[in-house]
Protein backbone atom coordinates (compact mmCIF):
# COMPACT_ATOMS: atom_id res chain seq x y z
CA UNK A 1 0.00 0.00 0.00
CA UNK A 2 1.27 3.54 -1.24
CA UNK A 3 2.01 5.64 1.80
CA UNK A 4 4.42 8.55 0.37
CA UNK A 5 3.39 12.50 1.25
CA UNK A 6 4.23 15.02 -1.26
CA UNK A 7 5.71 17.92 0.55
CA UNK A 8 5.56 21.44 -0.87
CA UNK A 9 8.13 23.81 1.46
CA UNK A 10 8.86 27.31 0.93
CA UNK A 11 12.19 29.75 1.93
CA UNK A 12 11.65 33.61 2.28
CA UNK A 13 15.44 33.88 1.79
CA UNK A 14 17.92 32.78 -0.91
CA UNK A 15 18.89 29.97 0.98
CA UNK A 16 20.98 28.45 -1.85
CA UNK A 17 23.21 29.63 -4.47
CA UNK A 18 20.64 29.56 -7.62
CA UNK A 19 18.06 31.78 -5.32
CA UNK A 20 20.68 34.40 -5.10
CA UNK A 21 21.85 34.23 -8.55
CA UNK A 22 17.99 34.05 -9.49
CA UNK A 23 17.52 37.63 -7.29
CA UNK A 24 20.69 39.28 -7.99
CA UNK A 25 19.81 38.86 -11.92
CA UNK A 26 15.89 39.29 -11.54
CA UNK A 27 15.47 35.65 -12.64
CA UNK A 28 12.71 33.18 -12.23
CA UNK A 29 14.22 29.79 -12.03
CA UNK A 30 11.68 27.09 -12.49
CA UNK A 31 13.50 24.03 -13.38
CA UNK A 32 16.85 22.15 -12.45
CA UNK A 33 18.52 19.62 -13.70
CA UNK A 34 21.00 17.51 -11.15
CA UNK A 35 23.11 14.70 -11.55
CA UNK A 36 25.09 12.68 -9.04
CA UNK A 37 28.60 10.58 -9.33
CA UNK A 38 29.09 7.22 -7.68
CA UNK A 39 31.75 6.87 -5.02
CA UNK A 40 34.62 7.29 -4.96
CA UNK A 41 33.51 10.79 -6.23
CA UNK A 42 30.65 11.70 -5.49
CA UNK A 43 30.17 14.57 -6.95
CA UNK A 44 26.65 16.40 -7.48
CA UNK A 45 26.52 18.73 -10.91
CA UNK A 46 23.57 20.80 -11.11
CA UNK A 47 22.41 23.13 -14.10
CA UNK A 48 19.69 25.88 -14.07
CA UNK A 49 19.38 28.66 -16.98
CA UNK A 50 18.93 31.98 -15.37
CA UNK A 51 17.43 35.19 -17.98
CA UNK A 52 20.10 38.20 -17.94
CA UNK A 53 21.35 40.83 -20.18
CA UNK A 54 24.82 40.13 -18.29
CA UNK A 55 24.49 37.95 -15.59
CA UNK A 56 28.41 38.19 -14.87
CA UNK A 57 27.55 41.69 -12.87
CA UNK A 58 25.92 38.93 -10.51
CA UNK A 59 27.90 36.12 -9.99
CA UNK A 60 31.55 34.96 -10.74
CA UNK A 61 30.14 31.61 -12.21
CA UNK A 62 30.74 31.40 -16.33
CA UNK A 63 27.73 30.35 -18.19
CA UNK A 64 28.38 26.92 -19.63
CA UNK A 65 25.83 27.62 -22.45
CA UNK A 66 24.21 31.12 -23.89
CA UNK A 67 21.39 31.87 -26.23
CA UNK A 68 20.70 35.09 -26.52
CA UNK A 69 20.00 36.54 -23.25
CA UNK A 70 19.16 32.86 -21.28
CA UNK A 71 22.78 31.52 -20.03
CA UNK A 72 22.83 27.84 -18.70
CA UNK A 73 24.89 27.41 -15.23
CA UNK A 74 26.51 24.67 -13.92
CA UNK A 75 27.34 24.42 -9.94
CA UNK A 76 28.90 21.31 -8.41
CA UNK A 77 27.89 19.98 -5.01
CA UNK A 78 31.05 19.16 -2.20
CA UNK A 79 29.10 16.92 0.06
CA UNK A 80 28.51 19.66 2.34
CA UNK A 81 25.11 21.11 3.45
CA UNK A 82 24.50 24.20 2.46
CA UNK A 83 21.15 24.50 0.76
CA UNK A 84 17.88 22.71 1.36
CA UNK A 85 18.51 20.94 -1.60
CA UNK A 86 21.38 19.22 -0.56
CA UNK A 87 19.84 18.58 2.93
CA UNK A 88 17.02 16.54 0.93
CA UNK A 89 19.60 14.88 -0.92
CA UNK A 90 21.01 13.26 2.69
CA UNK A 91 17.95 11.73 2.54
CA UNK A 92 17.86 10.33 -0.73
CA UNK A 93 14.84 12.68 -1.67
CA UNK A 94 15.11 14.30 -4.91
CA UNK A 95 13.94 17.89 -5.80
CA UNK A 96 10.24 17.14 -7.71
CA UNK A 97 9.97 20.64 -8.35
CA UNK A 98 12.07 23.78 -7.78
CA UNK A 99 10.87 27.75 -8.13
CA UNK A 100 12.53 30.52 -6.98
CA UNK A 101 11.40 34.22 -7.24
CA UNK A 102 12.40 37.56 -5.62
CA UNK A 103 14.38 35.53 -3.38
CA UNK A 104 11.85 33.33 -2.35
CA UNK A 105 12.22 29.66 -3.10
CA UNK A 106 9.69 26.37 -3.36
CA UNK A 107 10.34 23.33 -3.27
CA UNK A 108 7.80 20.36 -3.82
CA UNK A 109 10.01 16.60 -2.89
CA UNK A 110 8.13 13.26 -1.87
CA UNK A 111 9.14 11.20 1.70
CA UNK A 112 8.76 7.63 1.49
CA UNK A 113 6.28 7.84 4.76
CA UNK A 114 5.72 9.98 7.61
CA UNK A 115 8.80 9.16 9.52
CA UNK A 116 10.86 10.21 6.58
CA UNK A 117 9.13 13.53 6.10
CA UNK A 118 9.05 14.01 10.45
CA UNK A 119 13.34 13.67 9.92
CA UNK A 120 13.89 15.79 6.45
CA UNK A 121 11.45 18.44 7.92
CA UNK A 122 13.51 18.23 11.59
CA UNK A 123 16.84 18.77 9.53
CA UNK A 124 15.41 21.73 7.29
CA UNK A 125 13.88 23.52 10.31
CA UNK A 126 17.49 23.11 12.09
CA UNK A 127 19.52 24.24 9.19
CA UNK A 128 16.98 26.74 7.92
CA UNK A 129 14.84 28.60 10.67
CA UNK A 130 12.40 30.22 8.18
CA UNK A 131 11.31 27.09 6.62
CA UNK A 132 7.53 27.22 6.03
CA UNK A 133 5.49 23.96 5.26
CA UNK A 134 2.97 25.13 2.60
CA UNK A 135 1.47 21.98 1.73
CA UNK A 136 1.39 17.88 2.71
CA UNK A 137 -0.49 15.68 0.54
CA UNK A 138 -0.96 12.14 0.97
CA UNK A 139 -0.95 9.61 -1.58
CA UNK A 140 -4.22 7.69 -1.82
CA UNK A 141 -4.55 4.11 -0.80
CA UNK A 142 -5.03 0.78 -2.96
CA UNK A 143 -8.11 1.26 -5.06
CA UNK A 144 -9.69 3.73 -2.86
CA UNK A 145 -10.45 7.24 -4.44
CA UNK A 146 -9.79 9.27 -1.29
CA UNK A 147 -7.78 12.46 -1.72
CA UNK A 148 -6.10 13.28 1.74
CA UNK A 149 -4.39 16.13 2.39
CA UNK A 150 -2.42 17.81 5.72
CA UNK A 151 -3.65 20.90 6.74
CA UNK A 152 -1.35 23.03 8.10
CA UNK A 153 -2.91 24.53 11.17
CA UNK A 154 -0.04 26.65 12.49
CA UNK A 155 -0.81 29.14 9.82
CA UNK A 156 -3.49 29.97 11.91
CA UNK A 157 -3.19 32.56 14.85
CA UNK A 158 -4.18 31.54 18.08
CA UNK A 159 -6.95 33.81 17.51
CA UNK A 160 -7.83 32.85 14.66
CA UNK A 161 -7.77 29.19 15.71
CA UNK A 162 -10.13 30.04 18.66
CA UNK A 163 -12.50 31.99 16.65
CA UNK A 164 -12.94 29.24 14.35
CA UNK A 165 -13.19 26.27 17.04
CA UNK A 166 -15.84 28.45 18.61
CA UNK A 167 -17.89 28.83 15.44
CA UNK A 168 -17.81 25.58 15.13
CA UNK A 169 -18.58 24.52 18.20
CA UNK A 170 -21.75 26.83 18.35
CA UNK A 171 -23.03 25.67 15.27
CA UNK A 172 -22.17 28.23 12.81
CA UNK A 173 -21.38 26.49 10.25
CA UNK A 174 -24.44 24.22 10.50
CA UNK A 175 -27.71 24.40 8.11
CA UNK A 176 -29.78 25.97 9.83
CA UNK A 177 -27.71 27.36 11.86
CA UNK A 178 -27.40 27.02 16.22
CA UNK A 179 -26.16 30.45 16.57
CA UNK A 180 -25.41 33.17 14.00
CA UNK A 181 -22.41 35.56 14.08
CA UNK A 182 -23.59 37.95 16.46
CA UNK A 183 -24.02 35.24 19.28
CA UNK A 184 -20.51 33.90 18.48
CA UNK A 185 -18.77 37.08 18.61
CA UNK A 186 -20.53 37.54 22.50
CA UNK A 187 -19.06 34.20 23.11
CA UNK A 188 -15.72 35.52 21.85
CA UNK A 189 -15.83 39.29 23.42
CA UNK A 190 -15.21 40.67 20.31
CA UNK A 191 -17.09 42.80 17.49
CA UNK A 192 -19.36 41.08 14.79
CA UNK A 193 -16.86 42.72 12.37
CA UNK A 194 -13.65 41.34 14.05
CA UNK A 195 -15.32 37.98 14.13
CA UNK A 196 -15.93 38.20 10.53
CA UNK A 197 -12.33 39.32 9.80
CA UNK A 198 -10.55 36.63 12.05
CA UNK A 199 -13.23 34.12 10.59
CA UNK A 200 -12.34 34.93 6.78
CA UNK A 201 -8.39 34.86 7.43
CA UNK A 202 -8.48 31.62 8.87
CA UNK A 203 -11.11 29.80 6.26
CA UNK A 204 -8.97 31.54 3.46
CA UNK A 205 -5.74 29.79 4.87
CA UNK A 206 -6.95 26.45 5.15
CA UNK A 207 -9.15 26.57 1.60
CA UNK A 208 -5.53 27.58 0.13
CA UNK A 209 -4.35 24.07 1.86
CA UNK A 210 -7.21 22.34 0.73
CA UNK A 211 -7.74 23.49 -2.88
CA UNK A 212 -3.89 23.67 -3.35
CA UNK A 213 -3.62 27.21 -4.14
CA UNK A 214 -0.42 28.83 -3.79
Amino acid sequence: MPSGIRATVEFDSPVCRIASIAQATGSIVSSISTSVASPPDSVSVTEFAVHSEDPSEHTDLEPIFSYGTTHLFRIQHDGGVGCPCECLGEFGCPIDRYFTQNGTLTLVFHAADYEQLQAVIGALRERFPDVDIKRLVRSPKGDSSEDNIFVDRAKLTGRQLEVLQTAYEMGYFERPRRANATEVAAELDISQSTFSEHLAAAQTKLLGDILEEG
